[in-house]
């Protein structure tokens, strides 16, 4: 697997900053540099000091992750809506879990990713989720196929500069069309819910709204952190807990699970440098 960037500086400028400035981490520079890849500049090898030129291209040759034995294949389908090289762009439906755990071993995104690169053939069959879901959160997962695309994007996701925007169905009508809710998120000793507690980590949801029933408000939420089950706990603890959810106090008698949808996620791809946007229509049941 390989990748090339063509240097758009005024100044030279050292290999380790440069791939820093995309957003490669420490750890996986010094993989490369230790054996585990192989530096290019103007398709000659260089030492990872290497300063290069404006306008020069530099290409990184990378050595492909093992596969993770634990995580077993499935042959279910999945509904990509974007790839290339280096990301899987997928549209979820309710019910299906992210990743194995305890209780779900196979049939999971992960499972069928890994799947589906094998018939094609991929060099890398060890993906990364690098956005995740609830199990009953259907919409948009970002998956990296390679360990490096999985470095590379870390920055985005750890300083929240990756957009990530839900769609809801909520208990209850609003005073205001757009607010924010800002309440420390921890866990439950022993639980899988979450619950607002000011030793919590910081969590901040931003929402807008869209439509009114009668009971009833459809929401656009934007996620400014990533705390478990944020969205869900943030409008539970005001009032307006998600219709369908269970865990949370919604109400359950038309709707066996949560009305939460990842409808839109976009980030900077850090070796295209362009900004990419993706967008996803609500499920059949919101409608």
């Amino acid at each position: 697997m390989e990748n090339t960037w063509v240097y758009q500086g005024n100044e030279p400028i050292k290999i380790k900053k440069y791939l820093q400035s995309l957003g490669m981490g420490h750890r996986l520079f010094n993989d490369l540099k230790n054996g585990e890849g192989e530096f290019l500049v103007d398709h000659r090898s260089v030492r990872p000091t290497t300063k290069i030129l404006p306008n020069q291209p530099l290409t990184i040759k990378a050595q492909p992750e093992l596969p993770d034995e634990s995580v077993g294949i499935s042959d279910e389908p999945i509904n990509i809506i974007f790839e290339d090289d280096n990301w899987l762009v997928i549209d979820k439906p309710a019910g299906v879990t992210s990743i194995p755990g305890p209780t779900i071993k196979n049939g999971t995104v992960l499972n069928r990713v890994k799947g589906y690169l094998i018939r094609n053939n991929s060099a890398d069959l060890r993906p990364h989720l690098i956005t995740r879901l609830d199990r009953f959160t259907s919409g948009l997962l970002l998956v990296a196929k390679h360990h490096i695309a999985s470095s590379m994007i870390s920055q985005q996701v750890q300083q929240h500069t990756m957009l990530k925007e839900y769609t809801a169905i909520v208990e209850g009508r609003f005073n205001e069309g757009h607010g924010e809710i800002n309440k420390p998120i921890a866990r439950r000793e022993g639980e899988i819910s979450r619950v607002i507690d000011e030793g919590g980590q910081p969590a901040l949801t931003e929402y807008w709204v869209e439509k009114e029933g009668a009971d009833w408000t459809l929401l656009r939420l934007r996620l400014h952190t990533g705390r478990t089950h944020q969205i869900r706990v943030h409008l539970a603890s005001i009032g307006h807990p998600l219709i369908g959810d269970h865990l949370y106090g919604g109400d359950t008698s038309k709707f066996a699970h949560q009305l939460l949808h990842a409808s839109k996620i976009s980030f900077k791809d850090p070796f295209t440098l362009k900004q990419l946007v993706f967008t996803s229509d609500l499920p059949t049941s919101f409608k």
